[in-house]
């Protein structure tokens, strides 16, 4: 016997209205899939709930006591009902959110202190690391994915936060010893500090300057898949590195790193905000998307 806790709610509200009408006009459905409904309950429990006449309705004794336990349902579901709300308004429970690494120089302290401030109900995991990961499987809520397009997946929802412009940058030593650039095919010969995308093959620099083009790979000592190695050895003087103007701009105000080229400039990059899927996102979810995206515009 398969027994549906939504008609057991149906039949609770039947017997408060004192009749199907009634309970209809307050449940807005017809009076005849009401009625179908606790007929098809009543034959699932083989025992009448109802005596109907023309005049009024009768709770039978058996009717009764389901009565208490439909009530009983009633209430969870208010209750759970009120929770959810209770929850949209006010952020609460955990949130785990994967970022690249480069964002722990950035804005993760401002981040995490202003949410911190204004959702203190909210228990923040954060995993700061190059690697993909599976929100589904590994049970996250948000990860912060930088890339030009992201790959199509059903599975997730992705919503754009910021945008990102690139330029080349390198240290005062480094131009002091080989040189500065003062057209991109000068770049032929410098040493150029190269990330490595998720897909593992370097690839070339494509600069651009109103509708003129270059592209092409520079000599390279060490490739990686981290941007924040490829910075602090900028900085050291080894090479010419492709920077975000927002990463790059601290360590530009510092006097560590100058524009290369200035006006040319690197494919943009998008900053994306990427979760899992579902119809209805909590509400921590949510505020943690909206504070991120107004940390990058004040960064």
């Amino acid at each position: 016997m398969s027994l549906t806790a939504n008609d057991l709610i149906l039949f609770a509200h039947v017997i408060e209205a004192g009749s199907f009408s009634q309970a209809a006009d307050r449940l807005d459905m017809p009076k005849s899939t009401l009625s179908r409904r606790i007929t098809q309950l009543e034959n699932q429990l083989g025992e009448r709930l109802l005596t109907r006449s023309t005049r009024k309705l009768t709770i039978t004794d058996f009717g009764e006591r389901i009565l208490e336990h439909a009530r009983r349902l009633q209430d969870e579901t208010e209750a759970a009902r009120s929770l959810a709300l209770h929850r949209q308004v006010i952020p609460q429970g955990t949130l785990r959110v994967s970022l690249p690494p480069e964002f722990n120089q950035l804005s993760v302290v401002p981040l995490v202190c202003a949410f911190r401030r204004e959702y203190p109900q909210v228990r923040l995991e954060l995993d700061l690391s190059a690697r993909r990961v599976d929100l589904i499987a590994e049970r996250f809520d948000v990860a912060v994915r930088i890339a030009g397009r992201l790959p199509d997946d059903s599975t997730l929802i992705a919503r754009q936060v910021a945008t990102l412009r690139n330029l080349l940058y390198a240290s005062p030593r480094y131009l002091a010893r080989h040189g500065t650039p003062r057209e991109p095919a000068e770049l032929a010969g410098h040493t150029g500090l190269i990330v490595i995308p998720s897909s593992g093959e370097a690839q070339p620099w494509r600069l651009t300057r109103g509708a003129e083009h270059w592209e092409g790979m520079l000599e390279t000592p060490l490739s990686c898949n981290s941007l924040g190695l490829q910075q602090a050895l900028a900085i050291e003087g080894v090479g010419i590195v492709g920077l975000s103007e927002r990463f790059a701009h601290p360590h530009v105000d510092s006097g560590a790193l100058v524009p290369v080229l200035p006006e040319w400039s690197l494919p943009t990059m998008t900053v994306w905000c990427v979760m899992p899927g579902r119809r209805l996102l909590p509400e921590r979810t949510r505020a943690f998307v909206e504070l991120f995206r107004k940390t990058l515009d004040e960064s």
